[in-house]
């Protein structure tokens, strides 16, 4: 009788491991989230992390007329000190920690610069898709996509 409830707490006891297991990675998942700011001359995109666990980027990948790229400056034909930009490949990881962000692309327009110069930072940015890989402390790999179309959503068309 003893070696059977000897049995029976051993296999309670697994089964509880297993549950506050599957219990603490549930509970410790990172949500990412990419934001788009467009405010008084100040345009960002930032990824961030809206979850109650870490959220460890593996890469970053830019899509613009169906091409793949590690790096958004390699989308854009702007002047590379006119925005601030970080890159994520296998070499340079980040971790964004819960309820914090990282910020991708950051162009701040000084009040005297013209609209012309913001549509065209807009413009640049339009046709561009970003998709964030990352994992969780689990090894759980995950990804969160979106376009920047949103951009362009105050342009004036033109009626043809």
């Amino acid at each position: 009788m003893t070696v059977v409830i000897s049995v029976l707490a051993l296999i309670g006891l697994f089964w509880q491991v297993y549950l506050q297991r599957t219990h603490n990675e549930k509970s410790l998942k990172p949500l990412g989230q990419i934001d788009l700011e467009d405010r008084q001359g100040h345009i960002y995109v930032r990824v961030t992390n809206n979850g109650l666990g870490p959220m460890i980027i593996d890469r970053l990948i830019f899509q613009k007329d169906d091409k793949a790229y590690t790096s958004i400056e390699d989308c854009l034909e702007l002047d590379s000190r006119s925005y601030t930009r970080i890159s994520v490949n296998e070499s340079v990881r980040k971790v964004i920690l819960p309820t914090s962000f990282l910020t991708i692309f950051d162009a701040s327009l000084a009040p005297q610069e013209s609209e012309e110069a913001l549509n065209r930072v807009r413009d640049q940015l339009n046709p561009i898709t970003l998709k964030v890989e990352f994992h969780d402390i689990y090894d759980n790999k995950m990804a969160v996509e979106r376009g920047f179309q949103w951009f362009s959503r105050h342009e004036i068309k033109e009626a043809m």
